[in-house]
């Protein structure tokens, strides 16, 4: 950092007056440079930077004017605390002259000397996002995950090496120049295991092809933020994760990006993939049968069957998820009403069932389906759901 300090967000100039006639219009010529920095980026929506300085004071009452042009500093923010000096040194007053961004100390100091002094502020257009890249291994069962910190400055100042701390981790320390985004690795975990899922899922997703009855079926990697799983340090915090296949021959091919979600410890992450092609799921309804009760009541005695053939070459788990609410709009409309209902007979999915994953709304269950055959020919699997829908009028 150059003794003309800030350039842009300055100390302008540091004048220093006693109180006594004999002393007044003292003036610094030589700026003192900012001898440490630190930048507070755990709040999401204002910044923190605290600045120490050296500055030399004469014995009395010195005036220091702190004076910025072009930059966001909120001037409500701006404090000077005294942290070492020549003796006793204590800051009087504050004071901001009219239609400008800048403000006068008025500081005592018991002794003629150099102050070790710390001015801090909130100030914009001085923040951060996350960014993430996800290599795959070639078999898909693992994963190396590196964490990024990019540091957007825009606010018309260049800060030299600063420290930083983003809310979580250890301390980084970098330069951050003018107008610059600065990439920076903040963590980076290895063999991460890594689970690639496919999901039926008709109320979230819909129709691939509405005339077939064909459901969209996204793809997705999924991981588990926890330390048994390589991972469990922090919260993975809300960014774009750029995604990457090795090939098996020391290169890389680029899967795609999403939104990594702001994922606790002990949840999981999902990276979409895009939407499988090689699974094929027709979902029918099957039966829909009223069943009288007393009165208005009526029961719903509802079977759903699901058509599906895996034409890739491994086997793959395929989620299926059935949502109760939806189910019940679909067969008999909006009623607003909290749905009842329960599974019934032997169907061959109920017993397929995820009893950690099913809710009082969402029926989850997992089907593993065979690659294709030599013939390239997928085998065509058929699995009904039976739920009977209560208490209806």
């Amino acid at each position: 950092m150059s003794c003309t300090v800030l350039n842009r967000l300055a100390l302008i100039p540091l004048v220093f007056s006693l109180s006594t006639p004999a002393f007044a219009g003292i003036r610094l010529i030589t700026l003192p440079p900012r001898e440490r920095v630190e930048i507070q980026l755990d709040h999401a929506r204002v910044t923190l930077v605290e600045e120490e300085r050296r500055v030399p004071l004469t014995q009395g009452v010195n005036e220091v004017v702190f004076s910025w042009a072009n930059t966001s500093i909120d001037r409500n923010s701006i404090q000077l605390r005294p942290l070492s000096g020549p003796g006793k040194v204590e800051v009087l007053s504050v004071s901001y002259p009219p239609g400008q961004n800048a403000l006068t100390w008025q500081v005592s100091s018991e002794k003629a000397g150099p102050a070790l002094v710390r001015i801090s502020y909130l100030i914009g257009q001085l923040d951060k996002t996350f960014a993430y890249r996800a290599e795959v291994s070639h078999d898909e069962k693992t994963l190396t995950l590196r964490q990024y910190i990019l540091l957007h400055n825009a606010a018309n100042e260049e800060f030299g090496t600063a420290g930083m701390w983003p809310g979580f981790g250890e301390r980084i320390e970098r330069p951050i120049g003018v107008n610059e985004t600065r990439k920076i690795l903040t963590a980076r975990y290895t063999d991460v295991p890594v689970r690639k899922t496919y999901t039926a899922d008709f109320a979230r997703h819909g129709y691939l092809e509405a005339a077939k009855k064909q459901l969209k079926i996204p793809m997705h990697y999924v991981l588990q933020n926890d330390p048994a799983h390589g991972l469990g340090d922090a919260a993975l915090r809300f960014g774009k994760a750029r995604i990457f296949l090795q090939d098996g021959h020391g290169g890389a091919a680029f899967l795609g990006e999403d939104w990594a979600a702001f994922t606790p410890r002990d949840d999981e992450l999902k990276l979409f993939l895009g939407v499988g092609r090689d699974i094929i799921v027709k979902r029918t309804i099957d039966r829909r049968e009223e069943i009288r009760r007393v009165g208005n009541l009526r029961d719903y005695d509802v079977v759903v069957k699901y058509e599906i053939e895996n034409f890739k070459d491994s086997s793959a788990v395929l989620d299926i998820i059935e949502s109760m609410s939806a189910l019940r709009r679909e067969i008999l409309g909006d009623t607003g009403r909290d749905v009842e209902w329960e599974t019934l007979g032997k169907a061959s999915l109920n017993g397929k069932l995820d009893p950690e994953r099913t809710t009082a709304d969402e029926i989850v269950a997992q089907v593993t389906l065979p690659p294709r055959g030599a013939d390239q020919q997928a085998t065509k699997q058929t699995f009904t759901l039976h739920i009977r829908i209560k208490n209806e009028w």
